[in-house]
């Protein structure tokens, strides 16, 4: 500040030991202070107006019933979170507190986050199990059998855990088979996504490759709390069990232990050693199965064989020695061969016997022929009488037609001069009823027919043009004339009364 002239010397401020801060330095000593006093902080509260920012970070903030706290995520660290934050949702967050200058806000930079009690956590993984189940991820269609015996099993859990131990030791109990180990962290940052990427590895083996593609996948990890089996109820993972193209057995904590990919393997085993019985058959049983359908077979083989002698047995007991079969047939061929012989004498003596029988029967030919001239001497007889008949009853018939024609005729002469006069008045009727409807009778009394030059009959002043031709009809002969132009039709006079000379009305008679 200036000192002005006019000022006197008591107006000017008293001289202090108190240090003036400039804003910037004082905004420095204030974030220095709260970053040395909460440099690592626990902070419990709930996730209200997050965001995540194209940039991978994320924006929120963390509030009780009477304060609201300012939250960071940067992305580093978000990428590592064991849950997927969300609105509503109560944690307890790690981190540190530190100051804003630019705004004079003061926040904390979160660099781990857990749900803060297991009510909240089952209520997100019932969230979570609606949503994908609405998705139709844990449809029972969607599952597949598994192989009654894989040759390549792949297991995806810890490489150092007691459960790759329990798998291998069963498998080798029940029936031993290749397995391929991919190893995963099975809890903690990134466990999940190294799930994910072990199911969908496995699945992106080509078949017939150097790396055998497995013929059924196991996820298996040993029991542990809610919060330790987190990593396989991540969606991730739930997803990328969906998505399998190999059935897949999921062997995840005890047998009271649930996780979201149970629901969407096709199929769950309530231990990893349960998984591996799933997987395999007992060697042992198979080959007693086997054995006993192989002695089952030669047992039955040996029972058809000894039903078939017995049978082939009683057959040949019932069968007749081919001695005396042999014996029979010659015995019935010397019996056709004998009545072979003599079937050609027998024959002829039963066609001339059949023929005797035939012969007389039938009539000597005169006595036939003398029957034959009676029939045709007695159908000439009858022949000539009714020829004599028939023509005295034509020559009547003839003569009653004769006398028919000549009355017929005699009627038809007398009755044609009467139809030709008829004829006659008819059409003089006619001639004359037609020459009173013709046209020609009103041209005679003064009236003419105007025509056009088609021919065809002008009724009105209206069908007529100037400098039109028109044909005019007399009685006597056509002439030609032209219109000079169209006049309007005439008014109609009015209809008068005719009256008597003196004036009085006339009588209509």
């Amino acid at each position: 500040m200036r000192h002005h002239p006019a000022m006197n010397d008591d107006a000017r401020p008293a001289p202090t030991n108190v240090p003036e801060y400039s804003v910037s330095e004082l905004s420095a000593g204030l974030r220095r202070t709260v970053e040395d006093a909460f440099s690592f902080v626990r902070v419990r509260g709930e996730i209200s107006g997050f965001k995540r920012h194209s940039s991978g970070h994320l924006y929120f903030a963390l509030k009780d019933a009477e304060a609201v706290l300012d939250s960071v995520c940067w992305r580093g660290s978000a990428s590592k979170l064991a849950i997927g934050p969300e609105d509503g949702m109560e944690v307890v967050a790690t981190g540190r507190l530190t100051t804003y200058p630019g705004r004079s806000k003061y926040q904390m930079v979160v660099e781990r986050m857990e749900l803060a009690g297991q009510g909240a956590l089952l209520k997100m993984l019932e969230d979570r199990k609606k949503r994908l189940m609405a998705e139709g991820l844990f449809d029972t269609a969607r599952k597949r059998p598994i192989p009654f015996l894989p040759d390549v099993i792949g297991v995806v859990t810890s490489p150092t855990g007691a459960v790759i131990r329990d798998i291998l030791h069963r498998l080798a109990e029940r029936f031993p088979r290749r397995v391929l180990l991919w190893p995963v962290a099975v809890q903690g940052e990134g466990a999940a996504a190294q799930v994910a990427a072990a199911i969908r590895g496995f699945n992106a083996l080509e078949p017939g490759g150097a790396v055998p593609r497995p013929d059924v996948l196991i996820v298996a990890r040993g029991g542990g709390s809610l919060e330790d089996l987190m990593a396989f109820n991540e969606e991730i993972v739930v997803r990328a069990a969906a998505e399998s193209g190999i059935p897949l057995i999921s062997a995840v904590g005890h047998e009271t232990d649930t996780t979201l990919i149970d629901f969407a393997s096709d199929l769950r085993a309530p231990t990893p050693t349960a998984a591996a019985e799933k997987a395999v058959p007992v060697r042992a049983e198979l080959v007693a199965t086997v054995a006993d359908m192989g002695a089952r077979m030669i047992g039955a083989m040996q029972r058809g064989l000894e039903e078939r002698r017995t049978r082939l047995s009683h057959t040949f007991r019932a069968l007749p020695h081919p001695r005396r079969v042999m014996e029979d047939c010659a015995r019935r061929l010397d019996e056709r061969a004998e009545r072979l012989n003599n079937a050609p004498r027998l024959l002829l003596e039963r066609r001339r016997a059949e023929l005797d029988r035939l012969g007389a029967r039938l009539r000597h030919p005169r006595e036939q022929l003398a029957e034959a001239g009676h029939r045709l001497a007695a159908l000439a007889t009858r022949l000539d009488h009714a020829m004599k008949t028939a023509g005295a009853a034509e020559r009547a018939a003839n003569e009653r037609r004769a006398l028919q024609l000549e009355q017929s005729a005699a009627r038809l002469t007398q009755a044609m001069p009467r139809l030709l006069d008829e004829k006659i008045r008819r059409v003089a009727h006619a001639g004359q009823l037609l020459e009173s409807f013709s046209y020609r009778k009103v041209l005679e009394r003064g009236f003419a027919v105007v025509r056009d030059e088609h021919g065809a009959p002008v009724t009105s002043v209206a069908a007529t043009t100037p400098g039109a031709g028109l044909g005019v009809e007399f009685a006597d002969g056509k002439v030609g004339v032209r219109v000079e132009g169209s006049a309007a039709p005439p008014v109609p006079k009015p209809h008068r009364k005719p009256t008597t000379p003196d004036g009085r009305q006339g009588s209509l008679l």
